[in-house]
């Protein structure tokens, strides 16, 4: 059964950083990237089994832009584009994984809204298992919905509303296992060090993350 039910707002670690800095204590922001327990899952092995290539940039190479293609398709959930990253995915944890790959979970990190989620991973996590024989934990973690929180700007003292997203984990379920965690695009890294330090809490063992691609960002320190 889902439970341990808890929400975070995706922000870059720039703002995470200054949050820290003038004392936000907001414990369901990403401004718990800068915890030292979240840090320790940014330093822990991120396998990329893509090409570094930025995704949002023009005037790329043939290869990149065909990358990119596949990403925006995989994350539409359209053309079968989950059965090719599937097995791509599946050839690379059979790689790193060998003969333990059926004791390791394999999870992604969650979609903004449970419609998204499973369009976009119920099918890819069940054809990953189906190739490689890795637990499937898609059904393990779920959207449970949004819901609005306020934002205090400490510069203008406006206050604006953002929406949160909820995630609800079965702890019992990852609780002593070894996990590789997906996630479709990263930047920073955060929202994947969030959800594996989540994981962890409930005595998972996250053994780094997978990634189809990967953004450029920038931000003033």
């Amino acid at each position: 059964m889902l439970s341990n039910s808890f929400a975070w707002r995706k922000i870059s670690l720039g703002q995470a950083e200054r949050l820290r800095k003038e004392g936000n204590k907001n414990s369901k922001t990403m401004a718990k990237v800068i915890d030292e327990s979240i840090k320790k899952q940014l330093s822990k092995r991120m396998d990329f089994f893509l090409k570094y290539f930025p995704v949002r940039v023009r005037n790329v190479g043939e290869d990149a832009v065909e990358a990119r293609q596949l990403i925006w398709a995989f994350k539409d959930a359209r053309d079968n584009a989950f059965d090719k990253v599937a097995q791509m995915t599946a050839t690379h944890l059979i790689k790193i994984c060998g003969e333990k790959i059926k004791d390791i979970v394999f999870v992604c990190v969650p979609a903004s809204t449970q419609d998204k989620n499973e369009s976009r991973y119920k099918a890819f996590c069940n054809r990953v298992s189906e190739l490689c024989g890795i637990l499937n934990g898609y059904a393990h973690v779920s959207v449970s919905g949004e819901r609005l929180a306020v934002h205090e700007h400490r510069k203008d003292k406006e206050k604006t509303l953002v929406k949160t997203q909820v995630i609800e984990f079965d702890e019992d379920f990852f609780k002593g296992k070894d996990i590789y965690v997906f996630d479709d695009v990263v930047t920073t890294g955060a929202s994947y060090a969030l959800f594996a330090n989540q994981l962890e809490t409930f005595g998972g063992n996250v053994l780094g993350g997978l990634f189809l691609g990967r953004t450029h960002y920038k931000y003033n320190k």
